[in-house]
């Protein structure tokens, strides 16, 4: 195939399935969760048809790009990608606008060095002059930093593709194209190739007639991010039966929603309250196999409750069976009525003695409408390599149910809790059992003291808590948690830990990609 075979031109309604293998082709090394579907290239197309195009050659799509028209505020130095794009369905596309985003271009492994990315290039071009637009703008992708990391900064990596120095496969293209890098940004996306780095681009319109351009549309402003959180602080003790516990647990949800909450979160395996209802003489693994069995129960209840009060709940944890084997299970249920779960990553003895607990295998984030969020089970939070992958996944609060028999045991999963949040730059709530289950060996006593966890700079209290409850009593914690001063400290903080890792020392890497789910 000659360069000349190549044609530009809009995407039609029937090019949809073939656009979405091309771009699951192109994104090969990206999660599938992470990347468009077929309703998402339908919005997309129905919201600005003119702004679509792709790159035909020996009969099928080699290429493809993405762009809206947009109304940034310059005075904003950061927009997240769904803010701009709506979360990838342009639903902020703004025929008053003055500026063209280009939301992705791609070409197909196989047709890469034939010109293809220029012709796309030339159609947007295009679009600029036919809508008398000020400027293109993108993020950029920059996957030749990975070799370089902890050698150079990001800022420096660019700096040297910029001058002729180094060549990266994306940031070249762009620079070619006519771009010019304003900034560099930290956790913009989640790109292990780019370390999580992508650079904010900016295409001056040489053509803009300013005088002959009514603007009309209000800017894009970015939302307030806070969100405001419960953490119950559950007291066990013995029940007579199941009705009981629901009470309990209405009393969280009620107060929780009486206080405008969006996140409610419970403790670890406070379920095994219920213990005291069954016969005493069960033996410890006869007790949580029951406890198990109740799990279905359990989610029918949490669902409707989630649902009932339009609120996220994080159901603290509960054993849950499956193929033959117990796994301590936490679950997210939303108001949609939809359910999440998280496995406990990491089992203590006493878990494997008494109840013979086994380790789940799946790393999961929760993107929710609010924040990007992750569920850290107790003993999981002791395990700093989890909580920095999270992190640099883009997780911006970690909640982490726990259950602690005493102090010590407590103290353990405080100040790791306190640790993570301070190095990774992120909000940690955590939630615990108090009381005494008589009778039930496994479970006699708890201590907690319920807390909301914030990093260690300016912009936060300076004992880095934003809310703590009276240690071993019934009772919540709420605190709001602004997103955007999470954000704001990442990229302008006093340190900033992202940035100044040594990559080029030590790296740090799971195993298995990390799920990333949508939530609804």
């Amino acid at each position: 195939m000659t360069k000349d075979n190549i044609k530009v031109r809009r995407w039609k309604q029937e090019d949809i399935p073939a656009l979405v293998r091309c771009h699951e082709e192109i994104y090969d090394n990206f999660n599938k969760n992470e990347l468009y579907d077929k309703r998402k290239f339908e919005f997309q197309l129905s919201n600005f048809p003119e702004g679509q195009f792709l790159a035909e050659g020996d009969g099928r799509i080699v290429g493809y790009c993405c762009s809206i028209i947009v109304q940034l505020d310059d005075d904003i130095d950061y927009y997240t990608y769904s803010e701009i794009t709506g979360s990838g369905s342009f639903s902020t596309h703004t025929p008053s606008g003055d500026t063209l985003y280009g939301a992705d271009i791609g070409v197909h492994p196989d047709y890469r060095g034939r010109n293809v990315a220029g012709k796309l290039y030339e159609a947007r071009k295009k679009l600029l002059r036919r809508y008398n637009l000020r400027r293109m703008v993108a993020h950029g992708r920059i996957p030749g930093y990975q070799q370089l990391a902890g050698k150079m900064t990001a800022e420096e990596y660019v700096a040297k593709v910029i001058k002729g120095d180094l060549k990266d496969t994306a940031l070249t293209m762009h620079l070619r194209a006519g771009y010019k890098v304003k900034k560099v940004l930290l956790d913009f996306v989640l790109d292990q190739e780019s370390m999580n780095y992508a650079t904010w681009l900016e295409m001056p319109n040489p053509d803009f007639h300013e005088s002959r351009r009514r603007i009309s549309g209000s800017r894009i402003r970015k939302p307030v991010r806070r969100i405001r959180v419960c953490a119950a602080q559950f007291e066990m003790k013995r029940l007579k039966h199941w009705d009981e516990f629901v009470e309990d647990i209405e009393f969280f949800v009620d107060t929780a929603t009486i206080y405008n909450s969006h996140f409610l979160v419970l403790p670890e395996l406070f379920t095994a309250q219920l213990f005291s209802t069954f016969d005493h003489a069960l033996g410890d693994r006869q007790a949580i196999r029951k406890l198990a069995a109740l799990a279905p129960d359990f989610i029918e209840m949490m669902k409707s409750k989630a649902t009932e009060h339009g609120i996220y709940i994080i159901g603290g944890t509960t054993p849950v069976e499956r193929d033959g084997e117990l796994f301590n299970v936490a679950h997210l249920f939303t108001p949609s009525g939809n359910v999440y779960t998280q496995d406990k990553l990491h089992i203590t003895p006493a878990e494997r003695e008494w109840w013979d607990i086994e380790p789940g295998e799946k790393i999961r984030i929760f993107d929710t409408p609010l924040c990007r969020m992750a569920i850290v089970v107790c003993y999981d939070i002791e395990f700093p390599e989890l909580s920095r992958l999270l992190a640099l996944a883009g997780v911006e609060v970690i909640f982490v149910p726990f259950s602690t028999d005493e102090r010590k045991a407590y103290n353990r999963v405080r100040f790791c809790a306190q640790a993570r949040a301070v190095e990774n730059y992120i909000y940690v709530v955590i939630s615990g059992n108090v009381g005494n289950l008589p009778n039930v060996k496994s479970y006699l006593i708890n201590y907690a003291q319920s807390a909301i966890l914030t990093p260690s700079d300016f912009a936060f209290p300076s004992n880095c808590v934003e809310g703590e409850a009276d240690p071993n009593t019934e009772t919540v914690v709420i605190a709001e948690l602004d997103i955007n001063t999470l954000h704001l400290q990442r990229e302008m903080g006093s340190v900033r830990p992202f940035y100044d890792r040594r990559e080029d020392l030590y790296g740090l890497a799971a195993r298995e990609k990390i799920e990333v789910i949508s939530v609804e």
